[in-house]
């Protein structure tokens, strides 16, 4: 099933999501289901609140940037009750971007090195260290799950820029390629 993407302005994007355990229901076609939605999204990551589920839970798939990042070929994880337990290095900007804020692009500082520790869809627990690209994209999905979206961490005189675009997609002034979810639980259709 592919859910519609909650979008900027939407509650549940600025909760903080909660822990499940092995019995969640439907664990197993929820977890399909996320990766089936971040696939015709076209995303590399993708978080439960951004389905409108405020659980700790979130998918990467970054394999479709292995031509310009070798190590992340069969990138593909989730991670379920993530905690980022160690950020080292210097911090570096790179430029994000995010299904729930659609058409806006900024640069975010953010450490280059992660250690996280998470269970698998097993409910098989790691503990393990990502650089780079992968860290990135952990890091944007993690915060998803706390209620933090990349807008927050902009400069001051870039959120004041982007409000107005910010407002506009709240109310779904703007075009994507998938269905997503307005603040006022309206499902907008792409337009074929």
């Amino acid at each position: 099933m592919i859910y519609p993407i909650v979008v900027y302005g939407h509650s549940v994007l600025r909760k903080v999501a909660r822990d499940i355990d092995k019995n969640f229901e439907n664990l197993e076609e929820f977890v399909e289901d996320m990766f089936e939605t971040m696939n015709d999204s076209d995303g590399i990551g993708l978080a439960s609140p951004q389905v409108g589920k405020d659980i700790r839970l979130f998918v990467v798939d970054a394999s479709p940037l292995e031509e310009d990042e070798p190590e992340l070929k069969d990138f593909r994880k989730v991670f379920i009750n993530p905690q980022i337990v160690e950020r080292t290095g210097e911090k570096s900007n790179f430029n994000e971007g995010c299904l729930s804020i659609p058409n806006i692009r900024e640069e975010v500082i953010r450490e280059p090195e992660i250690r996280i520790q998470y269970y698998d869809k097993n409910f098989e627990f790691h503990d393990e260290v990502y650089k780079g690209v992968a860290s990135r994209i952990i890091q944007h999905e993690y915060d998803h799950l706390d209620g933090i979206l990349f807008t927050d961490k902009v400069s001051p005189i870039k959120k004041r820029l982007m409000r107005g675009k910010l407002q506009a997609i709240s109310r779904g002034k703007f075009e994507v390629s998938y269905k997503t979810r307005l603040p006022n639980n309206k499902i907008l259709f792409p337009q074929k």
